[in-house]
């Protein structure tokens, strides 16, 4: 409360997020947090402007909830392949140069990377402060990702770590590694919960022992976890388990579904547009699952915590989730189906004794704290 009159005392700052993808017609962890900082920055006074593809129709530039959002071009593919497209991350960066902004601060989102080095530019030209907020680092895994290839997104990571004078990691395992990369000033400002609005959200009538809220992309590693439902069918035969979200993964998890002869056991809820439906679902169900190895941060597991779930997910140098996983709130085992399948069985036999201490550590992230801690370094 205390931080917050104080920042009601200085001048408003005019802020710029920039990133391609816009909530809440792209779902994911980065479009959410700028989504929550945003709206909570413009209701304290700042005056707030997104830049990013135009997923909407109608003017460029609209408003929504006192945050400015400017279309800067028109919609196309952020995959493909199932590969972040190179072609989209280029046009977008060719298209931010040609902004004319006057704002104090620029706050770029680290990937797709070549929007860093317009954002650069920009900066440079205006004199304005540039930060960029990093959701995850790759390092070697550009080379799991694009084969040779990677060598030049290596590249290009390693360049934007050197870029600004000022780096933002939303999570302390994120700063570490952005460190080892040559990194100078890097502070810790997390992802967060809307506390008050999960609190108002009842839970679904469709219950589940175990839920998966994501995208179904390749390193969210879904399939482990139904290879793991089939081995945990074995104890409990009725076990019931939602998937949650769409990508190109799907075809290939429904698949998988059939073959294992998990239908009674499994359902894909598919993308749903209103995310209080999958807060809903997670109200009504057991535990949450997320066996993936690349996580920058890990809000649904966080927002799972907050409903009271314990969260089950997967040991990995690149996933985040780990950092928020105590024994007290879930469980961490290796990646493979047997280990999950052991973690979910032991988890859901201690459920309701976590609840408690799941929601308690969770309250920690509310997002009016973490617009505070942002606000201070903007400002600092």
């Amino acid at each position: 409360m205390g931080s917050r009159m104080i920042s009601s005392q200085v001048s408003e700052l005019k802020i710029a997020y920039v990133y391609d993808a816009v909530y809440p017609w792209v779902k994911g962890g980065a479009e959410k947090r700028i989504y929550e900082l945003s709206r909570r920055l413009a209701a304290r006074g700042h005056e707030v402007h997104c830049y990013g593809i135009k997923w909407w129709t109608g003017d460029d530039e609209i408003q929504r909830e006192g945050v400015h959002l400017h279309g800067i071009c028109p919609t196309m593919p952020l995959y493909d392949k199932g590969k972040r497209s190179i072609y989209e991350a280029a046009f977008f960066a060719g298209k931010l140069l040609s902004l004319r902004t006057d704002c104090d601060v620029i706050d770029c989102q680290n990937f797709p990377y070549l929007s860093c080095f317009s954002a650069k530019l920009l900066s440079c030209l205006k004199g304005q402060k540039l930060f960029i907020t990093w959701h995850e680092v790759w390092g070697d895994y550009w080379r799991e990702y694009l084969g040779e290839k990677g060598r030049a997104g290596q590249a290009v990571e390693w360049a934007a770590a050197r870029l600004v004078e000022k780096n933002i990691a939303v999570s302390v395992r994120t700063q570490r590694e952005l460190l080892r990369l040559g990194a100078k000033d890097v502070r810790v400002v997390p992802n967060g919960i809307d506390w008050q609005g999960i609190n108002r959200v009842h839970p679904s009538a469709k219950q589940s022992d175990i839920i998966y809220v994501g995208r179904l992309v390749e390193h969210k590693n879904v399939d482990l976890l139904i290879k793991a439902l089939d081995i945990v069918k074995t104890d409990i035969p009725d076990v019931k388990a939602l998937i949650v979200g769409d990508g190109p993964e799907m075809g290939r998890l429904k698949s998988l579904v059939s073959e294992l002869e998990l239908g009674k056991n499994v359902e894909f809820c598919g993308f749903l547009e209103d995310y209080n439906d999958a807060l809903s679902l997670m109200k009504s169900s057991g535990i949450f699952a997320t066996p993936s190895t690349r996580e920058g941060f890990g809000m649904a597991a966080l927002e799972a915590n907050a409903c009271g779930l314990p969260v089950v997910t997967v040991k990995h140098r690149m996933n985040a989730v780990m950092d928020l996983v105590t024994k007290e709130t879930g469980a961490v085992c290796e990646p493979k189906e047997q280990a999950i399948a052991g973690a979910i069985f032991q988890t859901l036999q201690k459920k309701e004794k976590m609840r408690g201490r799941c929601i308690e550590e969770a309250k920690k992230y509310d997002w009016e704290e973490i617009c505070d801690r942002a606000t201070r370094v903007y400002r600092r």
